[in-house]
């Protein structure tokens, strides 16, 4: 199955893919181990910081080798490529979906810009997520500055002039690690209405890290200093993927806290040790159980093989 068959058997059985972010080996590891133990399709994000702190051979490596070790659907996604030559960096690559986040040019230049990107893509036998909004916050070399809820009557138009296979819509989430000034609200009148103007059609949600509290009062226990932080609720997310179109929801904060964390706390019980593998092999146990909750808990995407 490709991963357009798995956005419409989520759109029917209300589920969404766990989009987990990588940049070394590690998280890869723990991402996909969880991902074949619970049975669970899952998309390997690569944003291009990750792309280019990695290189692009490695990045080909990574990819050829994961495909050998696992067997499960998993799918290697470009994370807010901002223009053509980096997404035709990734189709070239051999990647099995690209994101274009022309989100921050006027609605004309983002509809012909995606629609370039969608037009090679698919020459290529590859998906393509195009973003229409926009997110606050700042995450790897994604910046945003303001907050523009999406347009349902743009979404209509964009999706159909673009031909891209998903869409990231902004509902109030937003980047980094304090996504919410006040209490965490989504705003699902919105995305009803959206999913109305462009019936099942495979939505995403970027900006989906729930920050857990607990994480962020070990880390800051073991030395950390993090002074603001607020995630999205767990069960928001579930209502998102359960009962509206959300078939793909992005993780990526919550993978950087949990790498800190236990690598603070490998550190504060092993102060003598300087055993690589014996910390990084913690991360690698620690993401695994933080992405089983995700796809187990809050995706639901487990037994979806």
């Amino acid at each position: 199955m490709k991963l357009i068959d798995y956005y419409k058997d989520a759109l029917k059985k209300g589920y969404a893919l766990g989009a987990f972010n990588f940049c070394n080996l590690e998280s890869l590891k723990g991402i996909l181990s969880s991902a074949q133990k619970n049975n669970s399709p899952v998309i390997v994000a690569i944003s291009s910081g990750a792309l280019k702190y990695m290189g692009d051979e490695y990045v080909k490596g990574f990819m050829s080798a994961s495909k050998k070790a696992y067997d499960i659907p998993m799918f290697f996604h470009l994370d807010h490529g901002k223009d053509y030559e980096i997404c035709e960096k990734a189709i070239m690559l051999g990647f099995d979906s690209v994101m274009i986040d022309g989100s921050a040019l006027d609605f004309e230049e983002n509809i012909k810009l995606t629609k370039k990107v969608a037009d090679l893509a698919h020459k290529h036998g590859i998906q393509v997520e195009g973003e229409l909004g926009r997110l606050l916050g700042t995450e790897d070399e994604h910046i945003g500055t303001e907050s523009l809820y999406t347009s349902p009557e743009e979404a209509k138009i964009f999706v159909e002039k673009t031909g891209v296979d998903s869409l990231a819509i902004a509902i109030g989430t937003s980047h980094g690690i304090n996504k919410f000034s006040g209490e965490p609200k989504l705003a699902f009148d919105i995305l009803n209405q959206i999913q109305q103007s462009v019936p099942d059609f495979p939505f995403v949600l970027h900006g989906a890290s729930s920050v857990n509290e607990q994480t962020i009062t070990q880390i800051n226990a073991l030395g950390g200093k993090i002074k603001s932080a607020k995630g999205v609720p767990e069960e928001m997310l579930e209502l998102a993927c359960t009962k509206y179109n959300i078939c793909k929801i992005n993780v990526d904060t919550d993978i950087r806290m949990e790498t800190t964390k236990q690598l603070r706390q490998y550190f504060n019980d092993n102060p003598e040790s300087v055993d690589t593998k014996a910390y990084f092999k913690n991360v690698q146990n620690g993401i695994e159980q933080l992405v089983t909750h995700k796809i187990c808990d809050v995706f639901h995407s487990n037994d979806k093989k």
